[in-house]
């Protein structure tokens, strides 16, 4: 049983860290205890694509930003 609480407490450590929140967390727990692994694939893919999602807006900005970097340094 101890196994089992330490494998849980990695696997809450790894899904604070990968920016679940404590719904989502809760939501994953609660499939892990029912067995539900098609539960928790999808509530970690939609974690996923949020993620990609919030990167990819990220990826603009920061385009953005070299686009105006690179415009004045070439009026230098």
């Amino acid at each position: 049983m101890k196994g089992n609480a330490k494998q849980d407490d990695s696997l809450l450590q790894n899904l604070h860290d990968a920016g679940c929140s404590q719904q989502i967390i809760e939501q994953f727990m609660q499939g892990r205890r029912e067995k539900d692994t098609l539960c928790q694939i999808r509530i970690l893919a939609k974690q996923r694509n949020l993620l990609l999602e919030a990167l990819h807006t990220d990826q603009n900005k920061l385009d953005c930003l070299d686009y105006l970097l690179f415009q004045l340094k070439k009026g230098c």
